[in-house]
């Protein structure tokens, strides 16, 4: 072989070795590429452990990288947005469960958790819901593709909610919508129970004026005596459809907040014997023995010293109505703890058990109460707002035939 044979061999050898060496290069460099495109499809973000730029392979490398960073910059943006509904989700007072059209819970928040309990997302909505008629509604939707709403009252939480259960046609998955209107339902069925209980307290008083005015205009104007025991008859009633407007007046001015207290710091031993003192008289003329016995050194406490006195001579009221003659009524005035404790007690007729929770509801009057005339209704109420504004408690312990206690506490400085 000549020379210039020898020369070209050796040219192709090495160009055929360079280009080896180029391949297995590129190679090596395509595969741990291809590794950190594993790793990088694996990290939250991807974008962050690509390079750009890569010598050999700058076009794919750069291609590579632009991808990964658009889709890193759409998943912040889709992460953030998820985040804003979350807290959207989280900050509606209406329970929300979205449930898939296999029936698994896939969303939820936090109003929803206090209904049903929580870890309700991957449950199954029976299981979760735990009530024929929830579920039923949002079966319904399921079936029929429709909106259903239904009023459901569940009796061992005694809730009342309402349910809505929206379906999506396109993915098969239904949003449950739950309103919890117990407090709502409470207060129509007071404002009902306070309208049925004013149309009656009004009845009678109303029913004996016109019984009284026509029995006047049938002739008993020409009988003088007659004449003034029904307009004393009158009077009376007037007088007591006068103290239910005030009172009515008065419970819904303390309850609307709009009478504010005077607090200034109060001698609760001064607030005894004072109360006492206004009702003295009137316990002597009923026959009844009525003393104050505050305890000693007994610490001021902040309150507006008439409404709490309105409350003393409230329940001082009350005992004497319901004790017979030759009782005693015994007003104490003790430490306890943060509070100083204020107590009426008595040796008169007593409340009956089924009585005694509801004495403090608004025209509320036990039976033996309603025999014996008189009154409201609205004392204890009144009384019960006054304390509680004061940031104490109201209660009272009673048998039969035993007489009865009433405590309130007021909270010391």
């Amino acid at each position: 072989m000549t020379i210039l044979s020898w020369l070209l061999i050796t040219v192709l050898l090495i160009i055929a070795l360079w280009m080896s060496w180029r391949y297995f290069s590129l190679r090596r460099k395509i595969d741990s590429y291809t590794r950190t495109l594993y790793r990088a499809s694996e990290s939250d973000k991807p974008a962050l452990e690509l390079t750009a730029d890569i010598k050999d392979i700058e076009a794919l490398s750069n291609a590579v990288y632009g991808l990964t960073e658009t889709y890193h910059q759409r998943l912040l943006a889709l992460e953030a947005e998820h985040a804003r509904l979350a807290a959207i989700l989280d900050r509606i007072t209406d329970g929300v469960l979205i449930v898939d059209s296999s029936g698994i819970i896939q969303i939820t928040n936090a109003a929803a958790e206090k209904l049903f309990g929580e870890g309700l997302i991957g449950r199954s909505v029976i299981t979760a819901l735990r009530h024929y008629q929830l579920v039923e509604t949002w079966r319904k939707a399921q079936q029929t593709g429709e909106t259903q709403s239904e009023s459901v009252e569940l009796p061992a939480s005694r809730k009342f909610l309402q349910i809505t259960a929206l379906p999506d046609s396109e993915t098969g998955s239904i949003l449950l919508m739950v309103q919890d209107l117990t407090r709502l339902r409470r207060l129509e069925t007071v404002r009902r129970d306070f309208i049925s209980n004013v149309s009656h307290e009004l009845r009678t008083p109303l029913a004996s004026l016109k019984a009284l005015t026509e029995t006047l205009n049938g002739g008993a104007l020409d009988d003088p005596p007659a004449a003034r025991r029904f307009l004393a008859r009158m009077q009376i009633e007037v007088d007591a459809l006068t103290q239910m407007a005030g009172e009515l007046l008065e419970l819904s001015r303390i309850e609307s907040g709009q009478v504010p207290l005077k607090i200034e710091p109060v001698s609760p031993a001064r607030l005894l014997l004072s109360a006492a003192d206004r009702m003295k008289a009137q316990a002597e003329r009923a026959g009844l023995d009525l003393q104050a016995e505050p305890s000693a050194d007994l610490p001021s406490i902040p309150a507006d010293a008439s409404r709490l006195e309105q409350v003393l001579v409230n329940l001082i009221h009350n005992a004497i109505k319901f004790t017979p003659p030759g009782g005693k009524i015994r007003l104490f005035a003790r430490p306890d703890g943060k509070y100083v404790r204020f107590e009426v007690t008595d040796t008169g007729v007593g409340i009956d058990p089924d009585d005694l929770p509801r004495i403090f509801e608004r025209f509320y009057k036990a039976d033996r109460a309603r025999t014996k005339g008189g009154g409201t209704g609205l004392g204890l109420s009144i009384a019960r707002h006054i304390v509680e504004a004061h940031g104490g408690k109201i209660w009272a312990e009673s048998e039969p035939e035993k007489g009865s206690t009433f405590y309130f506490t007021i909270p010391i400085f």
